[in-house]
């Protein structure tokens, strides 16, 4: 299990909306909503606040997460999942840019096919070499 599905499952089991997780722990309803669909990372600190608010220790929260430490294709969306994996396109796609590349959203949506990613990752390539 990964950890945004951990702390969504303490949530839910609880019976807590997101806005009731952060009332309790003062932190944002968008930063737990990055938490639980594994956007973002939180650190030791807000562990151990979010194991306060759901009356558990930080130990017990993350029992059963497994931490790999590198992104799974199954974790990517669609489209760049597809470009990772194309035999020719892929190969310039290094872990680094994977990492960047995943992070990106407009309006809250994504690129939605592997010419989109392509596109996008050429582009900042330009921008940021």
């Amino acid at each position: 299990m990964k950890l945004c599905e951990r702390l969504r499952e303490l949530r839910t089991e609880r019976g807590l909306r997101l806005k009731d997780v952060a009332g309790v722990s003062g932190t944002s309803v968008p930063y737990l909503s990055d938490l639980e669909r594994g956007r973002t990372n939180p650190s030791l600190e807000t562990l151990q606040t979010l194991a306060a608010a759901y009356a558990t220790t930080v130990h017990d929260l993350l029992e059963g997460v497994e931490f790999y430490g590198e992104q799974t294709l199954g974790a990517l969306p669609q489209g760049l999942a597809d470009l990772v994996t194309d035999p020719t396109l892929g190969a310039q796609v290094t872990p680094d840019w994977v990492r960047t590349l995943s992070r990106i959203e407009l309006r809250g949506k994504r690129p939605r096919d592997k010419a989109d990613w392509y596109a996008i990752f050429l582009h900042l390539k330009r921008i940021l070499d």
